[in-house]
């Protein structure tokens, strides 16, 4: 890679890290859900699965020189003390928190308790954090020994509700009566690695081939824009499927039965791609060095844009998160994003959460499960550092190996 695009990668990482580092609450440390007041969240409210992200980006911070280790062990270490006080339900963390108080924030009508999805956000970048600090002092002990009693505490077999599959809330005020099943495929494959890799509240295989791999949008197998798409929806859907599960997991020749996670990837990328340059209700900007759907803030409101949901807003960290599987294609949307579009896109956080050019309209917002992304993927481009750390767990491989994934991390290392 050019030098001049080894900078621009630089600039737009180490920006984009402000965000939680600059902008983390100033009580636990913990990544704010966004920079823009949202219904009566306030400023207070700190998201769990954004937080995972954070962490993983502060390691990042910590390799690059950013921040000094002594510096970024004194932030986790106030956001993990906060975190072992704070309000979980069976060592289960709500989508949302109180960054002062730890209480839970209510996130809908009967979403005010157990998030087991957001909590398995945070546990992937807690994992890699206490693989990352392993010297033998007391901060690192620490942080270690306290990470380890959260991963453990989290009761994902409960989630199952002695059924074949995992379930994504429990309330204490309205139990089970979201019953919001995790079935494939989406961003939640993390959740079930984790789930089968747990040292104390394991699920079965079971759960994962009968609950996760029997979901009715699970297998595809249709040729979209003449590229194949083994799994989801038709066209993909929204492009954090291909990141939020792959922070950590290495997708590089990771398979299982149902599919190659790293063309299944690249191919859902390739087609959201594939989708904007056809641009089929002409909207103004969409092109090769203009594309990416996925959720963000958009003209009104907050959405899920996709292929089939497509509402001309295109937001910087779907093409910038997918930097693995397509780096040429991201980094043209890169270049055309921070020379072209910089002066109304970037702001102190990185770049703006979203734009639309037929609406005349960027986001005002940065949101935390948006900027984490872009500094991990482009990292996991650049080094491999976050796959590397998360795919030396031994408890993560031992949960790949239980539902019987390959995967070159698996594979016995030569002397």
């Amino acid at each position: 890679m050019a030098s001049d695009d080894e900078a621009l990668l630089d600039r737009v990482q180490r920006q984009t890290f402000r965000y939680f580092w600059d902008f983390g609450h100033p009580v636990s440390g913990l990544a704010r859900d966004r920079t823009n007041r949202k219904r009566e969240y306030g400023s207070d409210a700190v998201t769990s699965g954004g937080s995972g992200f954070g962490i993983m980006a502060i390691l990042v911070a910590v390799e690059r020189g950013w921040v000094t280790r002594a510096e970024a062990l004194d932030r986790l270490l106030k956001m993990i003390r906060f975190l072992g006080r704070a309000e979980r339900f069976h060592g289960v963390f709500p989508h949302l928190l109180h960054g002062a108080s730890g209480a839970t924030i209510q996130f809908g009508p009967k979403d005010d308790g157990a998030d087991l999805v957001e909590t398995a956000f945070l546990i992937q970048g807690l994992l890699a954090a206490r693989q990352y600090f392993q010297r033998q002092d007391d901060a690192e002990i620490e942080l270690r020994d306290r990470i380890e009693r959260l991963w453990q505490e989290v009761d994902w077999a409960r989630h199952t509700q002695g059924r074949d599959v995992l379930y994504w809330h429990w309330s204490p005020h309205h139990g089970w009566a979201m019953n919001h099943e995790i079935r494939g495929w989406n961003e939640c494959l993390i959740t079930y690695v984790l789930a089968a890799a747990s040292p104390t509240h394991r699920i079965e295989p079971r759960v994962y081939h009968e609950g996760w791999a029997k979901g009715v949008n699970f297998r595809n197998g249709r040729t979209f824009y003449g590229i194949e798409q083994p799994l989801g929806r038709d066209q993909g859907g929204p492009l954090f499927f291909t990141h939020y599960s792959f922070l950590g997991l290495d997708p590089r020749g990771l398979r299982d039965r149902y599919a190659d996670y790293w063309v299944q990837n690249r191919h859902h990328v390739l087609i959201n791609r594939a989708h904007c340059i056809a641009n089929p209700h002409g909207y103004a900007g969409y092109g090769e060095s203009c594309w990416g759907l996925t959720a963000s803030d958009s003209v009104k409101g907050y959405a899920a844009h996709a292929p089939d949901r497509d509402l001309g807003v295109i937001a910087p960290t779907a093409a910038l998160a997918s930097m693995p599987y397509t780096p040429e294609a991201s980094l043209q949307v890169l270049r055309h994003l921070h020379d072209d579009l910089g002066e109304r896109l970037w702001g102190p956080y990185g770049f703006h959460d979203a734009f639309s050019e037929t609406a005349d309209w960027v986001a005002e917002s940065f949101l935390a499960i948006d900027q984490g992304p872009i500094v991990i993927m482009i990292e996991n481009h650049r080094s491999g550092l976050l796959w590397t750390l998360f795919m030396s767990c031994p408890e993560v491989l031992e949960g790949l190996r239980r539902l019987d994934f390959t995967s070159p991390h698996l594979e016995p290392k030569l002397a």
